[in-house]
């Protein structure tokens, strides 16, 4: 699977009178923008038996999906400071978004080991869905207006291509761009230029999130040298803009040179791009890849 991060933790927690012993494990694809996880239960050390224990079985590790996946959904990170635990503590999270994260992921019919000592199930959470929960604003505000725009071409969505560690604003360091769900753009001259405001909200919440990809996906051998999936994005003539730096407590956010922030805010048409957040972060593999 492309760019995931793995995860494993232990199941200690409770069923009613059970004493569970089990395994969760999984994947975040800041590609694909989902989480795929699977709950292993060990069905001897409860002292479940089968075949009259099944559905006891079955109730037992549906009961652990919530604890156990948890820990990952929190530390899910929104913005450079902030991740979904952070936004539950505050009380500013949508009162059904933990149910969207849990009850409402895709769940599939459980199986077992071929030596039936072991239950096993599997989740999808698609995060796409979760950051248009979190897209909560009336409407768009819009992007920065040129007092004297410059003359520009259109373009039919923007890449930025951050694929190499890059200078941190502020800091004598230097770092690669790391996936958030609402991230931001800056110019060289710190100047707002794109945030999760910026989009727009209702249907097109959907593209709230800017497209993580990996460099392979912007050099592919057809005319746009585009992948498909990219290219339903971007267009047939997106704009390609390399980072100069990142920024953020976390380097989520991309600066890039202001010469390439006039031209997207110098026309209608591209500051739209913004609006319906037709971007793309082009980032290092390990960043989509990032095990712990």
């Amino acid at each position: 699977m492309a760019g995931i991060l793995v995860f494993t933790a232990c199941l200690g927690a409770s069923a009613g009178a059970l004493e569970l012993t089990g395994s969760v494990s999984g994947a975040l694809d800041w590609e694909s923008m989902r989480i795929d996880a699977e709950l292993r239960l060990d069905l001897a050390v409860t002292g479940i038996r089968l075949p009259s224990g099944r559905t006891q079985a079955e109730e037992a590790l549906f009961s652990e999906y919530f604890d156990s996946v948890q820990t990952l959904i929190l530390s899910i990170r929104l913005n450079s400071s902030t991740v979904i635990g952070d936004l539950i503590d505050s009380g500013d999270a949508p009162p059904e978004l933990i149910d969207r994260l849990t009850l409402q992921a895709e769940r599939k019919a459980p199986r077992y080991s071929l030596d039936f000592r072991t239950i096993i199930s599997s989740y999808t959470i698609d995060l796409k869905d979760v950051g248009a929960l979190l897209v909560r604003h009336g409407e768009s505000y819009g992007t920065e207006r040129l007092v004297n725009p410059a003359p520009v071409a259109e373009y039919t969505g923007i890449i930025i291509i951050a694929e190499d560690e890059l200078p941190v604003h502020g800091r004598k360091s230097s770092a690669a761009l790391r996936p958030c769900l609402f991230p931001k753009i800056w110019d060289t001259g710190m100047n707002l230029i794109y945030d999760g405001m910026t989009t727009s909200p209702g249907r097109e919440a959907v593209f709230s999130m800017v497209h993580y990809t990996g460099i392979e996906n912007i050099f592919r051998d057809n005319p746009s040298g585009l992948s498909e999936e990219l290219r339903q994005l971007v267009g047939d003539k997106p704009l390609r803009v390399i980072a100069r730096g990142v920024f953020g407590i976390n380097p989520t956010d991309p600066v890039i040179d202001r010469a390439d922030a006039v031209t997207i805010l110098s026309s209608e048409a591209n500051r739209r791009l913004l609006n319906e957040g037709r971007v793309a972060f082009v980032v290092r593999a390990d960043t989509l890849k990032k095990q712990f």
